[in-house]
């Protein structure tokens, strides 16, 4: 199929051939902060997807070019500084490009976006990706800041001496954006011809050119298929101690075999490929930027050189920091606050005007409270997760997220993270889905674990009703030195403790787990810029959809099984009972005015038949059965097999553990007067001998209790879809309600001594 008469009907609208029918995959590759992204978005628009790659939780983009005729298919590697990987982002990309991952097609064409304001690191990358002989565009972007910084450079020399297109570009003002659609589609058609004996791979010493040879040959008559990359992967073998177990892997013993003889030769001579080939790179390249690059005039200080004199100084930059911090902060809380009314008021209508088209039942009851009460514990995390990642892309766009991180890694470095764990376990105040969603900013893989694992820790909202119930129900509300009160000192202790809890588990984590794992944070610190909030908007739906999609499905199927649970299996006899006499007050109430104070009674009677009949079924069902089954484990706690019974309803939403209290003792509960009344029933509940069940000790087991458990099956689906395996989120439950159970043992112990 000859691709010029393919382009010759492409241009006249006709888009009916077999070759626009076949997609083509190009890829946008580029250092981070390079502007990538933002081309992606100016070639693909909306009409873009994220998902993961499979087996990794590494961000797959992938969107289609608005081109008439063609199906180009564009996907955003991860950002990444060279082809020889220090990060899973950058495995992603030395994979993709040298079509290691079955399920991306080969790359017909990459397009490698550079910083033109930093176009001598840059060209780095650029080198390699020529070097693979695939068709290369070079975007040229950020010219604007070039010109500010007194750079003029020689586009089409520079072009002639890498020999591939290159399209200077503003991409945010999409200046350029039409020229790089054109020579994308001209690359395609007629791609320009290159030879490889121009670039620094090339310019080896023979000892290594050799051992290139050679293993080339080998890889060729292995695998065929590769013979397009066979040079290339060959001196990554070499030279990449990281990761060479990945090119034995791929390509078997034999290579294996011949690796191992080849760097014996090359020890025999004292060469160090990295440091060689990284040294010819750049000196190639320097000699490149004298040629096609020309300062016109020095420019004293830039606007980020004065900013960054204030932001990243370390007692003026810590202190906007944590001014910015404490309005990012309370953004989460105070703007999602009125959205979330708003969705949790929509979800109660919709379930309520279910309700009233569906006999009474089991399957109303399974839609209204498993489904509408499944869907309205994904949806009540949406504004938050919208507003999180909304600041998150301003602060990422505009430069400022990198010095957040610089200034805070002295501190996260002390207990084994870095300061890019920050912002993840302060969002997690919020809620620890997005705060978890937010590690996705950690490039080290084990640090972003880590973070992972300590973000439950933070003190989230709902915990507080817990937190209010126990304290109300146990605490004195007494005065310390005449103006603290008890009550309140006792909440924030539990606030206190979820952030020591963080620190030393993260510590620890740091001593067992990373023992042998340091972790640096290296990182660019990028031109400030104004941000775009059309593409930050665009990225926020993007994560939204995704969080929606693959999160609230399975939090929805995980509230059923829940509500299954709850509500089975059912007495016969004692629903039939409950049915009959629900009849009997429901017929002597039709004869009768509404405001009757008759009929308010028997209201009233009739909602104490609905509560106690709730209450034997919930004692019956299998968490009921469960909750009396755990009780011997629960004793040395001084928990009884009601708070058991509270304990498993609460893995679903951690609050529900005042519902289900409120269940089990045959209150009616609501936020407000209810909270008080139930914490008044729980303050004089007693046990078989007389001893009060909810006393102080109690109450500070069961509130430290929820300070450590994962009691949040929400968490545990992130964790899962984040870390893309079962094992991570079942060892976090594990170690998290271990935990939890010792520190309450603990509590309960010197309660019992004191």
């Amino acid at each position: 199929m000859d691709r010029s008469a393919d382009q010759t009907d492409a241009s006249q609208g006709n888009g009916n051939t077999q070759e626009a029918k076949r997609p083509i995959y190009i890829a946008l590759a580029g250092n981070p902060n390079s502007g990538k992204t933002t081309v992606f978005n100016a070639l693909t628009g909306l009409r873009a997807h994220v998902g993961n790659y499979p087996g990794v939780t590494v961000e797959r983009r992938e969107g289609r070019m608005r081109v008439r005729g063609w199906q180009i298919q564009v996907l955003d590697l991860p950002g990444c500084y060279s082809l020889i990987p220090h990060s899973l982002d950058e495995r992603i990309s030395r994979d993709v490009l040298l079509h290691r991952r079955p399920e991306i097609p080969p790359i017909s064409l990459v397009v490698v976006v550079v910083d033109a304001s930093s176009l001598e690191r840059q060209l780095y990358l650029v080198t390699q990706v020529l070097e693979l002989g695939i068709p290369t565009v070079v975007a040229l972007n950020m010219m604007d800041l070039a010109e500010q910084a007194g750079l003029k450079i020689d586009v089409d020399r520079l072009s002639r001496r890498l020999g591939c297109p290159i399209i200077p570009l503003v991409a945010n003002r999409r200046s350029g954006i039409k020229d790089l659609i054109q020579t994308i589609l001209q690359e395609l058609d007629h791609p320009s011809p290159r030879s490889v004996e121009t670039l620094p791979l090339a310019q080896l010493p023979s000892p290594w050119k050799e051992e290139v040879d050679r293993l080339a040959r080998l890889i060729i008559r292995l695998r065929p298929d590769r013979h397009r990359f066979a040079r290339v992967e060959a001196l990554l073998a070499l030279i990449d101690h990281r990761n060479r177990e990945d090119y034995i892997t791929f390509y078997g013993s034999e290579f294996a075999q011949a690796l191992e003889e080849g760097l014996s030769r090359l020890s025999e001579k004292d060469a160090d490929g990295h440091t060689l080939l990284v040294r010819l790179r750049y000196e190639w390249i320097g000699r490149l930027i004298q040629e096609v690059v020309v300062r016109q005039f020095r420019q004293e200080q830039s606007w980020t050189d004065r900013l960054d004199r204030v932001l990243t100084h370390p007692v003026f930059g810590t202190i906007i920091l944590v001014l910015v911090m404490l309005i990012f902060f309370q953004a989460i809380f105070s703007l999602a606050e009125l959205p979330q009314r708003l969705l949790e008021t929509w979800v109660d209508q919709v379930g309520g005007w279910v309700a009233s088209l569906l006999p009474p039942g089991e399957f109303r009851d399974l839609i209204v409270r498993g489904v509408f009460g499944g869907a309205g514990s994904v949806l009540v995390f949406v504004p938050q997760i919208a507003i999180l990642f909304f600041l998150l892309g301003i602060m990422e766009d505009s430069g400022y997220m990198a010095r957040a991180a610089f200034l805070m890694d002295w501190l996260m470095s002390k207990v084994g993270l870095h300061g890019k764990s920050f912002i993840p376990l302060l969002s997690s105040y919020a809620c620890a889905v997005p705060g978890i969603l937010a590690t996705r900013t950690i490039e080290d893989v084990r640090t972003r674990l880590v973070t992972i694992f300590v973000a439950p820790f933070m003190t989230c909202p709902a915990r507080l009703p817990v937190f209010t119930l126990l304290i109300d129900a146990t605490i004195p509300n007494k005065r310390i030195l005449g103006f603290l009160g008890l009550q309140g000192l006792v909440l924030a202790g539990m606030y206190f403790l979820g952030i020591v809890g963080a620190l030393v588990t993260a510590w620890l984590f740091k001593k067992t787990l990373l023992r042998k794992h340091k972790s640096f944070l290296i990182l660019e610190l990028p031109t400030y810029r104004r941000p775009l909030v059309r593409v930050v908007l665009v990225h926020t739906w993007a994560r939204v959809k995704l969080f929606l999609r693959k999160v609230g499905t399975v939090i929805l199927g995980a509230s059923i099984i829940l509500w299954f649970l709850a509500n089975y299996p059912v007495d016969r006899t004692a629903r039939a009972q409950y049915f009959q006499q629900r009849r009997v007050l429901e017929a002597r109430m039709v004869s009768l005015d509404t405001s009757d104070p008759q009929h308010l009674q028997w209201e009233e009677k009739l909602h104490a038949l609905d509560r106690e009949f709730a209450r034997r079924r919930l004692e019956n069902s299998l968490i009921g059965r469960l909750g009396r089954w755990m009780e011997p484990a629960l004793r040395p706690l001084g928990f009884d097999w009601k708070i058991g019974i509270g304990i498993l309803s609460s893995f679903a939403a951690r609050e529900l553990f005042v519902s289900t209290m409120a269940l089990v003792y045959g209150v009616e509960y609501n936020e407000g007067e209810g909270l008080q009344q139930l914490a008044h029933v729980l303050a004089q509940v007693r046990g078989p001998n007389g001893e009060l069940i909810y006393d102080v000790t109690t109450g500070l087991a069961l509130m430290i209790f929820y300070v450590f458990a994962l009691q949040c099956i929400s968490t545990v689906i992130v964790v899962r879809r984040e870390t893309n395996s079962w094992r991570w989120p079942l060892f976090q439950w594990v170690y998290m309600t271990g935990l939890a159970y010792l520190a309450a043992m603990v509590v309960h112990v010197f309660g019992q001594i004191l």
